[in-house]
């Protein structure tokens, strides 16, 4: 009877309401960043509103580090258009800029050629292999604005994963920590 008295007095010392409390709250708030991401993603008609610029090809228009907020509609592309486009084979989507719009007229379909601003060369050799042009389907969205070098605490958690567990366990502390 000791023995179930060792391990039970600590846990009814422990107050279970403001851990649980503090548990709910967590919930919410991570809740809540999805139901605004999920908001976001009907508004502006693009799975991903926001990028981040990460590398140098769209300078000096764009910088490392530089946040873009998208849209898609159903208006045509065209050239001199920013646009974030994914690619067959690559997980990470490309952010540049429309130079060629090709419309075919017997389907009605567009060819889209882009080129990054700081590249000497069109991006047919970032393509999937093959493939010379892309289409509506890779277009994930426009540009419609951005803000500068606010990504880069994206850019650093992505190179140094540290950082990345770090700023989620403080936040978690914080947030059990804090008292109502």
């Amino acid at each position: 009877m000791d023995s179930l008295r060792i391990v039970v007095e600590p846990i009814r010392a422990m107050q279970i309401r403001p851990v649980l409390a503090q548990t709910v709250s967590l919930g919410m708030i991570l809740a809540s960043a999805l139901i605004i991401w999920k908001g976001l993603m009907v508004v502006t008609g693009t799975e991903s509103p926001l990028v981040v610029v990460l590398s140098e090809s769209m300078e000096p228009g764009f910088k490392r580090g530089d946040i873009l907020f998208l849209h898609m509609n159903k208006d045509p592309i065209r050239a001199g258009e920013i646009v974030v486009f994914n690619v067959d084979g690559r997980d990470i989507p490309i952010v540049h800029r429309v130079i060629k719009v090709h419309e075919r007229h017997d389907t009605a379909e567009i060819d889209i050629l882009t080129k990054g601003d700081n590249n000497l060369e069109d991006d047919r050799l970032l393509y999937a292999h093959g493939q010379l042009w892309l289409q509506q389907q890779h277009i994930m969205g426009r540009a419609i604005g951005y803000l500068p070098y606010a990504g880069w605490l994206t850019i650093a958690m992505t190179e140094k994963p540290v950082f990345k567990y770090v700023l989620i366990g403080a936040l978690g502390l914080l947030v059990v920590a804090s008292k109502e």
